[in-house]
């Protein structure tokens, strides 16, 4: 087949035989210290899920405008390039990317055979997602992964391997946190790092943690103004990843980040004290709305009792990282309330104070940062607080708090600094990018993905021990 130069053109013949490529092979530098511009050229492998597109919604100094892409045959490919031909078209600062498409069975082979990229992308069939990985930084090519890495605990000592052969061979594996780049945690994170204000993070119990964050999230929802068409493939499990090692990836991450920003953690760090999943049911009708097919495929069928579709999206993990005790939990709905849509909620609870981020209905389904004093002198609080928020509005201007009980406050942050989801892949993305020139990552990040991935995987043991 050959390579299709615009994603229309993609569109129009994307599904003709796929035997053969015209593409020679390039020679990727693979030491990561060689990029001081726009040198990066993007490989997008196998775009099963919204997220991938989401990488390409802005244009980048950096990156070269042709991005070549590598899938099986199918609608998942279809679905990437119009939302890529979405961004190109559409009347606000439209983007100018150029897809280059081969769709066929040796995708994965093809890719590392021709190398016309020096960075891959991918984000979709989380079941294939830590082979891809592996194999592609064994090809001397950096990777720029959706979460969730690894959905399985038996697959954890090959997302470790990959570390390890990405250090070996120069190159940056990196996944895409996107909610490290969410205004109010990232406040929550600054105000919980002054002694003045949150004192220490507490120890908490299993009953009452130190931290918990809870993210509720839809299987029907709207992605760029349209309505999200789901691969029937993502109720799958094997496939997707169940929820507690899937979206939880970001709740863990989250936790090491706020609690010990920038300390390097190990697995021995770790000590699960209880997990547990369960499902949510859809009717077919829902699946309908979600999937547009008619009727579950065949792989789903083992999930279905009495024409109802149960899927472990639902999870939670009790566990302690350095003492600390913690809780991540998913919750997965079917359908967001008029309104509203995929929710977050978090609290530390420090020696001095408590913050809470809450994004309910009283909210507008909009996070707000929460400061509840805990001590005695709410008076003293107070100065220390407004001190606080005068020195941190030096980075974040235009923020504030306003006081709304005796001891509670709560932020009020510019909508200049609420991006959205959508925009945090690129400002993720802006920051890989940074990497590649600097040629390495904080030397934080990797140990510490190491810990996130084994707190997510053994958590799932956990639960399935638990039934």
């Amino acid at each position: 087949m050959k390579h299709l130069s615009t994603a229309a053109a993609a569109l129009a013949i994307l599904f003709s035989a796929c035997t053969g490529g015209s593409q020679k092979s390039t020679n990727t530098e693979k030491e990561t210290d060689m990029f001081t511009g726009a040198e990066v050229k993007i490989m997008t492998l196998d775009p099963g899920h919204f997220h991938a597109a989401l990488v390409q919604k802005s244009m980048y100094n950096q990156v070269d405008p042709v991005v070549n892409v590598y899938a099986p045959d199918g609608v998942d490919v279809v679905d990437h390039l119009k939302r890529i031909e979405g961004y190109n078209t559409r009347a606000e600062n439209p983007t100018s990317w150029v897809e280059k498409v081969y769709a066929g069975e040796d995708y994965l082979e093809k890719m590392l055979t021709e190398k016309p990229g020096n960075v891959m992308v991918t984000a979709g069939n989380n079941g294939k997602k830590t082979d891809y990985i592996l194999k592609t930084v064994e090809a001397g090519i950096n990777v720029l992964a959706d979460k969730p890495m690894v959905i399985t605990p038996e697959n954890f000592p090959k997302l470790e391997k990959a570390f390890q052969v990405a250090e070996e061979n120069g190159v940056l594996l990196y996944d895409i946190m996107t909610e490290r780049h969410e205004i109010t945690t990232m406040l929550q994170r600054e105000l919980s790092q002054l002694p003045e204000v949150f004192g220490t993070l507490q120890k908490g119990t299993a009953e009452n943690p130190a931290i918990t964050k809870e993210s509720v999230h839809h299987f029907f929802k709207y992605v760029s103004g349209n309505p999200l068409k789901r691969p029937a493939w993502y109720f799958d499990t094997q496939q997707q990843g169940e929820g507690i090692v899937d979206v939880n990836t970001h709740l863990v991450d989250l936790i090491q980040w706020e609690a010990f920003p920038e300390v390097m953690l190990s697995k021995e760090d770790v000590e699960i004290v209880s997990a547990k999943h369960w499902t949510t049911d859809l009717t077919p009708e829902m699946f309908k709305k979600s999937t547009s097919l008619d009727e579950y495929p065949e792989f789903l069928k083992k999930d279905v009792e009495d024409d109802m579709l149960k899927v472990y999206c639902n999870g939670e993990i009790n566990y302690t990282l350095k003492g600390i005790h913690a809780k991540a939990s998913v919750i997965w709905n079917f359908e967001a309330p008029e309104g509203g849509g995929d929710t977050h909620y978090s609290i530390m609870r420090g020696t001095k104070c408590n913050l809470e981020i809450i994004q309910g209905e009283a909210e507008g389904y909009k996070p707000q940062l929460y400061i509840e004093a805990t001590g005695a002198d709410a008076m003293e609080f107070a100065g220390s607080l407004n001190n606080a928020v005068t020195g941190l509005a030096e980075t974040y201007p235009g923020i504030s708090v306003k006081k709304i009980g005796d001891k509670k406050w709560v932020m009020n942050i510019p909508e200049k600094y609420k991006v959205g989801h959508e925009a945090h892949f690129g400002q993720v993305t802006e920051k890989y990018l940074q990497y590649l020139i600097d040629g390495k990552l904080p030397e934080w990040e990797v140990p510490n993905m190491i810990v996130k991935y084994y707190t997510t995987t053994e958590g799932l043991k956990a639960a399935l021990n638990n039934e």
